[in-house]
């Protein structure tokens, strides 16, 4: 994209292609119409390119697991600026798992990440608006599917766990990558929650908004694994 004007008039055109259905609920949707009819300044710099994105976020995690962060955007000053509105250059999908935060692991600070926490890193219709709109309105140039190591959601999912309320809606959600996993060598788990990243990237990328970003050069989506023990993301493809 080429600055904020640009992502807005590309926001304007498919909001009203795609409607209702592409984002979510009717709330969510006249979020998204007040945001683009008045869009906030850009405050945080994300005119760059998916492989510059996911770039930045990786040069982070290194920072990160070699105790050399230099945990930036996170004084006072920052804090003022981004109270103006915000365009996160990245997006993530994550696991609610709190040995995760985002934005220690990738050592960003205020405005540069948007993220999305759920337990199993699952891409429900509620995560997928929220990851259209940090995508198509903010501008966020990629979106980071993160799964970790030992992820307890996973490991209910494999085992048959009964859960009690809502859980099982999630654990539902991981089921094909159970399946998927099946008879590979190594580690059950570790396989398993691959897989699950990789269900989930398929189901971002079944978004009619997303894939058209995908298309047009403007997004990729992409899948992380984060070692608990080290602290470091490897790309899963």
């Amino acid at each position: 994209m080429n600055g904020n004007n640009s992502t807005v008039s590309f926001s304007r055109r498919n909001l009203l292609k795609f409607g209702a259905g592409a984002v979510g609920t009717g709330v969510v949707t006249a979020t998204l119409g007040s945001h683009v009819m008045n869009p906030e300044p850009a405050v945080a710099d994300n005119n760059i390119s998916p492989d510059e994105a996911l770039k930045r976020l990786m040069d982070g995690n290194r920072r990160f697991i070699s105790a050399r962060r230099r945990n930036p955007n996170q004084n006072r000053a920052r804090l003022t600026e981004v109270a103006k509105g915000q365009n996160p250059f990245a997006a993530i999908l994550g696991c609610a798992d709190s040995r995760v935060p985002a934005e220690i692991v990738f050592d960003q600070g205020l405005g540069d990440l948007f993220v999305c926490r759920i337990a199993g890193n699952v891409a429900t219709a509620e995560e997928i608006g929220s990851l259209e709109f940090g995508t198509l309105v903010l501008g966020s140039k990629v979106i980071l599917v993160l799964g970790h190591e030992r992820c307890g959601a996973v490991d209910a999912t494999i085992k048959g766990a009964q859960v009690p309320g809502q859980i099982a809606s999630i654990l539902d959600a991981i089921k094909p990558a159970v399946a998927r996993a099946e008879g590979q060598t190594g580690d059950r788990l570790e396989n398993t929650t691959k897989a699950n990243i990789l269900l989930q990237i398929e189901r971002l990328k079944a978004s009619p908004v997303l894939s058209q970003l995908i298309e047009e050069g403007k997004l990729k989506i992409v899948g992380g694994y984060y070692d608990l023990d080290t602290g470091a993301v490897t790309s899963v493809s």
